[in-house]
């Protein structure tokens, strides 16, 4: 409208139309002033309010993780004798992370490949990898593999195929109830409780010889509710190191198909107990031979050093490919809200070392080095013991397998040790013998002397 209409000439239709845009007007700046109003006053906001309070004022802080936690307190040490033996990570003698030199070559190869991509991988992972991973722990001439009863995913590491088989069964089996050892891994009881499954134990574990408490064992389970899940260590037990006999294995095996029990392993160290990878699957082929069903949980972080990327697989053997089948459709939907689907680069790293003859032969010396590193520590560790007349049997170091050894040594030895020889491990007294090394035996050897002799 132009400036003279304003004396009052104008139209009832442009006095319409004027009152409409006075009232939309007025309407927005009172929705927008009341918005103002509202967000001044949200306690998350940056206003006078928020400065003072916080809607997780209420949050309290979370313990340390027992075993992460060790790192933390290690690195705010400034002593330079201190030693961390307490992740399980492989270090040189250097006291130096490793990173395989199959690894680093098959990495190369990838980077050098300009046709590879970085698309999303399906819900289940790489399917090379998937199948190679299968075959490397049931062996590629299972009966399994070869009938095509075996689902497998990719997952998050061990944790993550843990996590994901506890969610399967959780919805989709009748038991909900899981023994796990007593003791096992300390993520152990919270990635199956918060699952939604009822965490119980069995005895596995003797103090009082340092070994197998096999008695204890097969009556727990033979006291089992039917159908019930049963968590085993596939080998190289964690934390104890500790491992049943081939032909113990075998009454393991007859009692838990007679009880009629859902065998779920934990692979997390094939190839990297004994130096060789057959040998370290052979408690799960055992299960997987009798025609049966069960559960493996692989990780790929110790024993190709991916500990960083990640890479595990979830497989489940099956009565037959058709309910293989089925199981995938839902594990399928287990993995989707979860995290999608994984990430590529890890698994590939590995699909590359499987399934090249000379790379896979490569990946087995190297294997069999970590593992024959961390079986000579074991012996300089009892024979510096033993030359320090240190008081007790300490035979177990050298029986027991793995990375880990589990000495014996009580919490307030453990707290000893770490104040006054700055040696931090677990306070259940678990060592990491992969983060020992010539140089570094010594103090320890002095510092077991010291905190046995002074805290009997």
């Amino acid at each position: 409208m132009h400036g003279g209409n304003a004396s009052g000439s104008s139209s009832p239709a442009d006095r319409r139309l004027s009152a409409l845009v006075r009232h939309l007007e007025g309407s927005s700046r009172d929705g927008i002033d009341a918005e103002n109003r509202s967000i001044a006053a949200a306690p998350t906001s940056g206003g006078s309010y928020g400065a003072r309070n916080s809607v997780f004022d209420h949050v309290v802080m979370g313990p340390e993780d027992p075993i992460l936690g060790v790192t933390v307190a290690y690195n705010k040490d400034p002593s330079p004798v201190k030693m961390n033996l307490g992740v399980g990570a492989y270090r040189t003698e250097e006291g130096k992370p490793l990173v395989l030199n199959v690894v680093r070559r098959a990495e190369q190869m990838l980077v050098n490949d300009s046709s590879r991509v970085k698309e999303y991988l399906p819900i289940v992972g790489l399917a090379d990898f998937n199948k190679l991973s299968a075959k490397l722990i049931l062996g590629a001439d299972s009966p399994a593999v070869q009938e095509n009863r075996v689902t497998t995913v990719q997952c998050l590491s061990g944790t993550g195929s843990l996590r994901v088989g506890a969610e399967f069964l959780a919805r989709h089996y009748h038991q909900h109830t899981i023994l796990i050892p007593q003791p096992t891994w300390g993520n152990h009881p919270k990635v199956f409780g918060l699952a939604g499954l009822s965490v119980k134990t069995y005895r596995y574990y003797d103090p009082s010889t340092r070994g197998l408490d096999f008695q204890g064992l097969m009556e727990d389970l033979g006291s089992a509710p039917s159908g019930a899940i049963v968590l085993f260590h596939a080998c190289a037990h964690n934390p104890t190191g500790v491992d049943p006999t081939a032909q113990q294995w075998e009454q393991i095996r007859q009692l838990t198909r007679s009880k009629a029990l859902l065998p779920f392993f934990d692979s997390a160290y094939q190839g990297f107990a004994s130096g060789n990878l057959d040998t370290d699957a052979q408690s799960v082929r055992m299960f997987v031979k009798d025609g049966g069903e069960c559960i493996v949980a692989q990780s790929f972080a110790k024993n190709m050093g991916l500990y960083g990327e990640r890479v595990g697989a979830l497989s489940i053997v099956c009565r037959n490919a058709d309910v293989a089948g089925r199981v995938e459709s839902q594990l399928k939907l287990v993995i989707r809200p979860m995290y999608s689907n994984p990430p590529i680069h890890g698994a590939s790293i590995v699909a590359t070392v499987l399934k090249d003859r000379n790379m896979f032969q490569e990946w087995t010396v190297e294997l069999k080095a970590m593992a024959d590193r961390i079986i000579n520590m074991r012996t300089q560790l009892f024979d510096a013991l033993r030359s320090r007349g240190t008081p007790g049997d300490w035979s177990h170091i050298i029986k027991q397998i793995g990375m880990f050894t589990f000495t014996g040594l009580n919490s307030k030895q453990v707290a000893f040790m770490t104040k006054e020889y700055h040696i931090y491990m677990t306070s259940d007294g678990r060592i990491s013998m992969a983060g020992l090394s010539s140089r570094t035996v010594p103090h320890l050897a002095d510092a077991i002397h010291a905190a046995v002799t002074r805290l009997a």
